[in-house]
């Protein structure tokens, strides 16, 4: 049956109309005012906000990092989903050294498989680099990667010389280069430092990963991709000003260059880890900063300096795992939740306190993500011809965010007391009622695997 979404304000990418959207099968058949609902399953959306699925293009559901994070894809894209969110890309995790990039690929089919309501795409991830490794991307890229990371830290970090090298071979295929921008020489020698002093405490981990920590690798990768000719290149969970600063200006001069941020740079700072015993919950890296940078990360969204707000989700429980760091920060594993929150308080934030409009909210939970990791216009904005993948927003819904709430497997949020404003109530996917009153309407394994397609990515720079 067709379903009929009425009397709704609809966001689409350029404007908001007051209308009706009408759901043929899995696709948007028509959007406009007073559709003929003869046929149609009508929902009511009087009140509400009509938006495109939210993605979130930065999870690690089931990673192994020495511990095993406790949301896999079932409980990762259930919370996903009950939290506006319709489609997410994970960060698969390292595998054996030596392995190529099919290996994980294979081994998050396997964790994928059966489990995910969301819809879902993968990014690949580099360990080494070698011709065979490089020519392996043309065959990721057919098998619906579009998207590969490389850190400059931890232990599979890549020097300048092979950041080049993927650079320059993902410029050539039309796929992007996602980087985890920390410089690796400043963390080991401040940890170390720290540690020798008896210096232990988890108020002590943003103090081994300083804002000009980033600053200086988002630098040294815009430079490597200015030499590998504009190389497109996307910095993941940006957190400082000065990392928002180097990208705006990159892109003032042309660079082909998109940064992503994530909720707990909007609204958290640093003064979480002063509490000896709690500290360890907001252990993630990059660390969460001083409230100066806060307002600096809403700039950067406001003006297009950063295109993506994701979450980085990555939980560990906090009775359980994140208890090896209570008598030194650096066994902690990094990480924290946030896939189920990330649509309400980036909505509460910024649309409810006036800082981004309802088309600039869409475009950076939504379309930006949807452009720049080659989903769109099938996801990520309401149009005729695009999947049905649509939130209804109840804007004037206070709620007060507390674990109890949420559907995520970890045993808290680092939101934990955070009054919204605004709050998803029904999520749609490919035209399935996904979530409807507080209540999940399909199995496990509804979601789809998303391939990806090449972007030309000069053609985005206007995002």
């Amino acid at each position: 049956m067709k379903k009929l979404i009425q009397n709704g304000k609809i966001v689409l990418e350029n404007e908001v109309i007051q209308g009706d959207l009408l759901i043929d099968g899995e696709i948007i058949a028509a959007i406009g005012q007073h559709i003929d609902p003869e046929g149609c399953q009508i929902i009511d959306a009087s009140g509400m906000i009509v938006l495109p699925g939210g993605i979130d293009v930065h999870t690690h559901f089931n990673i192994d990092v020495g511990v095993r994070s406790v949301d896999d894809f079932s409980t990762g894209t259930i919370a996903a989903v009950f939290g506006g969110t319709t489609a997410i890309v994970d960060h698969m995790g390292f595998g054996p050294k030596g392995c190529n990039l099919h290996h994980q690929f294979g081994v998050y089919k396997g964790y994928t498989n059966g489990k995910c309501v969301a819809d879902y795409g993968l990014h690949g991830v580099f360990q080494e680099i070698n011709e065979d490794i490089l020519k392996e991307t043309e065959v990721m890229l057919a098998d619906g990667i579009s998207s590969f990371k490389m850190y400059l830290t931890y232990d599979y970090k890549l020097d300048d010389a092979d950041a080049l090298k993927v650079l320059e071979k993902l410029k050539t295929i039309g796929a992007l280069t996602t980087v985890h921008c920390e410089n690796d020489a400043v963390i080991h020698y401040l940890r170390e430092k720290l540690v020798s002093e008896g210096k232990t405490e988890a108020k002590y981990h943003p103090v081994s990963r300083p804002p000009y920590c980033e600053a200086e690798a988002v630098d040294r990768m815009i430079a490597l991709s200015k030499a590998a000719g504009q190389a497109p290149l996307y910095i993941v969970h940006v957190s400082t000003g000065e990392g928002a600063a180097l990208i705006r200006q990159a892109r003032s001069e042309g660079a082909v260059v998109f940064g992503e941020t994530c909720p707990q740079y909007l609204v958290l700072d640093d003064s979480r880890y002063e509490d000896p015993k709690e500290g360890l919950k907001y252990i993630l890296s990059p660390p969460i900063r001083s409230r100066e940078h806060q307002e600096s990360i809403w700039k950067g969204l406001k003006d297009g300096s950063l295109q993506v707000v994701a979450t980085d989700h990555c939980s560990f429980d906090y009775h359980g795992d994140k208890q090896n760091g209570k008598d030194d920060f650096t066994k902690c594993p990094n990480g924290a939740p946030g896939v189920e929150t990330r649509m309400p308080i980036v909505f509460s934030e910024g649309v409810s306190k006036g800082r981004l409009t309802l088309n600039e909210f869409a475009a950076v939970t939504s379309t930006n993500p949807a452009k720049l990791f080659g989903m769109y216009p099938k996801k990520g904005v309401l149009s005729v011809g695009s999947d049905a993948d649509i939130v209804l927003m109840d804007p004037d819904m206070d709620v007060t965010i507390t674990k109890s709430i949420l559907h995520e497997n970890v045993d808290y949020t680092p939101y934990e007391g955070l009054s919204v404003k605004g709050w998803p109530v029904m999520t749609i996917i490919r035209g399935q009622t996904v979530v409807e009153n507080e209540r999940l309407q399909v199995p496990l394994g509804f979601g789809r695997f998303i391939r990806r397609k090449p972007v030309d990515y000069r053609e985005l720079l206007s995002i």
